[in-house]
């Protein structure tokens, strides 16, 4: 018994210590972001400026874009993405637009419907349809890539709305610096006050776009395409090796691998172009499962690169910190699994000195991330945006909620399990369709797991330890919120 008692105690406190070195990694992005943020945009500014008043009159000397859409079942929001970049403000005889449909349902008739239309207007628009989805998205854009006109290539998901100057705010970065590769915009939110989930989506994404680009790109660090609202100089994706489907972030492989080969990204953070964000549940955990296994995933391809390479310890060590973020997660669920027998185990032992020792790094764990949500609220709205932080707790209590979801992904991507390219369903303005997630049986896990921290939540009460009170009160809620709304939608109760 003393053996398995110093082993969940030391499992405790080596979980609270790596959280730690994480949360710590937060405040260094936040400082980046400070030292570099206004001198990168008002460079930025100043390069688009002088290209859009020497470009603005001379359509010839604008180079040549493909635009392309992979879709695949997207019935809800097929024409209105079509229909924003046919709109993209950029003259019509250098702009083609490329519809990737993999479609096996009625997307099919409507983008036919909508590209036809468009077409008939002027627009260079033609749909590309493969014999299977071998590749998933990044097999769609490796086939549109081999026969596409552009020598620059912008990509849209299918729940994008691109504002009209999105082009000629992009392209400019890429003609002035022959070494870029990439230019990538920021995420907006087309559906923000949905409901408490968007809601707090909205604020995370805030943090990792406005924050942690920003630091990456102009403190010359790695970072990454997200796949979407981004345009590529089409040499640069050759040279880096092209499109490869071996994981589920094909996205993040490409930039890596792009890096790696000397290009450079820029990150636009003034771009925004609004995205719909999940609004179910179901969605949300499918999509932030593909995202946190294909992180890992690309870990485990690159790092030995990125380790290798010339770049510097700190742009080495924010590369591991950026491709290993989700560990974040496992390391919290293992602090909800041993949160118990540490303490039952440990009663002696567990004194209030301890447990203190244990909140201080939970506590600034915590706040890391928290501190990125604040700061990014205040750099694109100021005062208005910090009246948004009254969701930060919900945003905690999703963060913790999903964590057996996520290290279940973390798992499979170091076990080396492969699975499909699961697709986040979205809704449009209109649905048209219901498209629904696989019932899994991650959501009974979940509840379960509410009811264990809600055990040991009271047992560290009755033992008169509070200080880790609040941080299982999170996990708690957490669980409970994900678990019963997830089961809540997989049974189509109302």
């Amino acid at each position: 018994m003393e053996l398995l008692s110093d082993i969940a105690l030391t499992i405790y406190i080596l979980a609270s210590l790596m959280l730690l070195v994480y949360g710590l990694n937060h405040y260094v992005v936040l400082y980046l972001f400070n030292r570099h943020y206004r001198v990168g945009q008002a460079a930025n500014s100043q390069v688009v400026d002088a290209f859009c008043l020497r470009y603005q009159a001379a359509v010839d000397a604008w180079p040549m874009i493909t635009t392309q859409l992979p879709l695949f079942n997207e019935l809800n929001v097929a024409e209105r993405v079509i229909r924003a970049v046919a709109a993209l403000d950029y003259p019509k005889e250098k702009h083609e637009i490329q519809v990737l449909d993999d479609s096996a349902d009625e997307t099919r008739g409507i983008v036919d419907q909508v590209v036809a239309e468009l077409a008939e207007q002027g627009f260079c628009i033609s749909v590309f349809r493969r014999e299977d989805r071998s590749g998933f998205k990044a097999g769609a854009l490796k086939a549109g890539m081999e026969v596409c006109k552009g020598e620059y290539i912008a990509i849209f998901d299918s729940d994008f709305v691109p504002q009209p100057d999105f082009l000629k705010q992009c392209i400019p970065l890429l003609l002035n610096n022959p070494k870029a590769g990439l230019v990538q915009a920021r995420w907006g939110h087309l559906n923000p006050n949905e409901s408490f989930l968007t809601r707090a989506q909205s604020l995370g994404i805030d943090g990792h776009f406005v924050i942690e680009q920003s630091a990456r790109c102009y403190g010359r660090l790695f970072l990454n395409f997200n796949g979407t609202a981004g345009l590529w100089r089409k040499y640069a994706i050759v040279d880096a090796g092209g499109w490869e489907a071996d994981t589920l972030t094909e996205d993040m492989d490409l930039s890596y691998r792009a890096q790696l080969q000397g290009w450079q990204i820029e990150y636009r953070p003034d771009v925004v172009a609004p995205a719909e964000l999940p609004s179910s549940y179901a969605a949300f955990k499918a999509q932030q499962f593909r995202w946190a296994k294909g992180s890992m995933q690309t870990a485990k391809k690159l790092l030995p690169r990125v380790f290798r390479s010339d770049r510097s310890i700190l742009a080495k060590a924010q590369a591991f910190f950026h491709l290993t973020h989700y560990c974040i997660h496992p390391l919290m669920l293992t602090l909800a699994i041993f949160a118990l027998p540490a303490l039952v185990f440990n009663e002696v032992k567990l004194t209030s000195v301890m447990t203190a020792l244990i909140a201080i790094p939970l506590t600034i764990a915590c706040f890391g991330p928290s501190s990125i949500y604040v700061f990014s609220q205040w750099a694109v709205r100021r005062e208005t945006g910090l009246k948004r932080l009254w969701i930060l707790p919900g945003l905690m209590v999703v963060g913790f909620g999903i964590c057996f979801c996520i290290s279940r992904a973390v798992f499979e991507a170091l076990t080396g399990k492969q699975s499909g390219f699961v697709r986040t369903p979205k809704r449009g303005h209109q649905t048209r369709k219901s498209y629904r997630s696989a019932k899994t049986w991650v959501p009974l896990c979940e509840i379960l797991m509410g009811i264990y921290c809600a055990v040991t939540l009271a047992t560290y009460i009755v033992h008169g330890q509070i200080m880790v009170g609040p941080f299982l009160a999170f996990y708690m809620l957490g669980f409970f919120t994900v678990g019963l709304n997830s089961l809540k939608e997989a049974f189509a109760w109302n």
